[in-house]
């Protein structure tokens, strides 16, 4: 081969190379492996072995053009649902922002028959942040009308091809009814190895139904980057100054075999974006499995709920209950006693004074750190 030929070829794997999207930037979990990398290679380079081959990392989640520049991608880290250690690397997390010390929290209350109960007023709760009764209310709202924030993540996975159609037809049906243009937006997000963002943020219905319709099934299941990814870099980021709501449905099995983030540093995160997740289960077995675990897990400790819908036109009925409950929720503003900036997980408790009634709301948030 003529040099200048070879030149040339190199130059162009080299330009491709460079111009590969920017990949999901390193968990705690994630950067703890690549500290851990760094040390075996300085190890090597010291005591050098005889050469052989390697096998290549797996694929990374890909994220979209309209993404945030990022680190280089690291190799996958093994998953498991064992509880993640707690980060010491507060730089590894965005952090959440509140405003004046002041806590905002959506919650849901159901009467013993799961019905919504929408003519309460403050005075008929009790509110406990991190163990003592809130310093002072700032806010309270019933069937609030706060603009919302929907996050749709569908796992586009092999392990749910069974009904994809009929979920995906769903799922836009159910945008068509709870998006409020001009006041409401949603993004859509498919996943199996990676995580891609077929329709960014908006309130275009049409748009958001051709981001649905553009996810085909096939691959591993990447759920854990998807949820870590979708928090972090849209929910989280649409904190400010105004006050909303912010939901997340994910469509899934709960099967993850391709994240590099942990279960619980995407628990986290979906904690730290303020973001409710409600859970519709893709299992057909008729069975409850590990799956579905992971599915509640994710619900109960956003105040969400999980979906099992067993047959497929239950699919629909599930999304009509989520919608029924977005629009009958309450939004409480409240300062904490002895708030302290130090990055500490405070807990929320939330109860009514009639025991008959049941309330759902997020566990708990993170202080910002100074």
């Amino acid at each position: 081969m003529r040099p200048s030929l070879f030149l040339a070829i190199l130059g162009t794997a080299v330009l491709a190379v460079a111009q590969q999207p920017a990949e999901l930037p390193s968990a705690p979990s994630a950067t703890l492996q690549q500290q851990q990398q760094k040390d075996a290679a300085a190890q090597a380079a010291a005591n050098p072995a005889p050469q052989q081959s390697s096998s290549p990392a797996l694929p990374l989640p890909a994220i979209p053009k309209d993404a945030p520049s990022a680190p280089a991608p690291k190799p996958p880290t093994p998953q498991n649902d064992a509880k993640a250690d707690t980060p010491s690397d507060d730089q590894a997390i965005t952090k959440i922002v509140v405003g004046v010390n002041e806590v905002n929290v959506i919650f849901t209350v159901t009467d013993k028959r799961n019905r919504f109960v929408k003519d309460l007023s403050q005075p008929d709760f009790k509110f406990v942040d991190d163990g003592k009764p809130v310093a002072s209310i700032r806010d309270f709202r019933k069937e609030t009308n706060l603009p919302l924030r929907v996050g749709l993540l569908i796992d586009s996975s092999n392990s749910i091809r069974d009904r994809f159609k009929f979920e995906q037809e769903s799922a836009i049906e159910f945008l068509n009814q709870i998006i409020r243009p001009k006041f409401d937006k949603a993004f859509v997000i498919g996943f199996d190895t990676t995580a891609e963002v077929t329709q960014d943020f908006t309130d275009d219905t049409d748009l958001l139904g051709k981001g649905v319709r553009m996810l085909r099934p096939g691959g591993g299941t990447a759920m854990y980057d998807a949820i870590y990814y979708a928090c972090r870099d849209k929910l989280l980021k649409e904190n400010g100054n105004t006050a909303m709501r912010k939901a997340m449905i994910l469509l899934s099995d709960g099967e993850d075999n391709q994240s590099r983030v942990t279960r619980e540093e995407a628990v986290e995160m979906a904690q730290r974006a303020e973001v409710i997740i409600y859970a519709i289960s893709t299992n057909t077995s008729g069975l409850k499995l590990r799956g579905d675990k992971v599915l509640e897990r994710f619900a109960e400790a956003t105040g969400g709920r999980a979906f099992f819908p067993f047959k497929i036109s239950d699919v629909a009925n599930a999304f009509s209950e989520i919608q029924d409950e977005l629009r009958s929720q309450y939004a409480v503003s409240y300062v904490p006693a002895d708030f302290k900036k130090d990055g500490h997980y405070r807990a929320i408790e939330i109860a009514a004074d009639n025991k008959k009634y049941k309330v759902r709301a997020r566990k708990g948030y993170y202080a910002p750190k100074n």
